[in-house]
């Protein structure tokens, strides 16, 4: 009897213990060696990396910082909560989608994506590119996982500024947390934002712009309605505005900056809709 306790003790400990974040960066040419960083002058690694750049994943997304001149965020939703990202390398095969996977249902175009960092020179949006030098690495903690991509020497009002971009998923908890850094300690206006297409409906609040529809993408075997939120510090900015094609935050000058993100999709049973989407960020 103590020994089934014990044993049920120790069950509990190590389910409440796990880490259900990952990792994920690796050669186009070579899926079985992981990376933990990655760099380049030309600042552009879009087509030699596994999908398109470096990714985490918590239960219910994954999330990919594309290295290249967008270094925008995408998102690879879930049916169901798990890790899949290193069994499916972003792209699962339709026969997988039937059977339960996730896919690539988000398109960014364009755009920052959902929560990606671009800079604001007080007319117009300044891409983080060129640059001298671009870096991208992951890492884990006990119950994290984290990826960021640092680049470095990107033209920004006659000067050349370092701006890092950090995303940390964490076990057990939705919400994904994406960190903008000046690390040359210049005050920069951030762009951040979420992006959307025809027919999309939004919500808004004093603190976050939640998007829900279809979007036209092109490489999974259906077509479903996705969310995409992002959760923010209205104190922090200075102004919002929309272009068309994304709702964008323009950030006071910082040499800092944080939101959170998030996303699901009709094919799941917990935030299936843009109302349970809102509700569960006004909590």
């Amino acid at each position: 009897m103590k020994l089934s306790i014990l044993t049920s003790l120790l069950f509990c400990c190590i389910c409440f213990g796990q880490n259900n974040t990952d990792t994920s960066l690796y050669m186009k040419s070579d899926k079985i060696t992981y990376l933990t960083d990655i760099g380049s002058e030309s600042g552009d690694l879009y087509k030699t990396i596994g999908h398109h750049g470096p990714a985490v994943e918590n239960e219910w997304m994954a999330l990919r910082i594309y290295f290249s001149d967008k270094v925008a965020i995408d998102v690879y939703s879930k049916a169901k909560p798990g890790l899949e990202l290193r069994k499916a390398n972003w792209y699962p095969t339709p026969q997988q989608q039937k059977e339960g996977w996730g896919a690539d249902y988000y398109k960014v175009a364009s755009t920052v994506g959902l929560g990606g960092v671009k800079l604001w020179d007080g007319d117009k949006l300044v891409p983080l590119n060129p640059v001298t030098n671009r870096l991208a690495r992951v890492g884990k903690t006990d119950t994290t996982s984290w990826m960021e991509m640092i680049s470095r020497g990107v033209p920004y009002k006659g000067k050349k500024v370092d701006i890092l971009v950090r995303v940390t998923v964490f076990s057990g908890k939705r919400e994904a947390k994406v960190e903008a850094v000046s690390l040359t300690g210049e005050k920069v206006q951030f762009a951040t934002g979420v992006n959307y297409f025809k027919d999309c409906q939004t919500k808004k609040g004093n603190n976050y712009i939640a998007v829900w529809g279809k979007h036209p993408e092109d490489v999974a075997a259906e077509i479903v309605e996705v969310g995409a939120a992002i959760m923010y510090n209205p104190k922090d900015y200075e102004k919002t505005t929309d272009d068309g094609t994304q709702y964008l935050l323009i950030s006071k000058p910082a040499k800092t900056l944080e939101t959170s993100i998030i996303s699901s999709s009709a094919r799941e049973t917990e935030l299936n809709t843009l109302d349970k989407l809102e509700a569960y960020i006004k909590k």
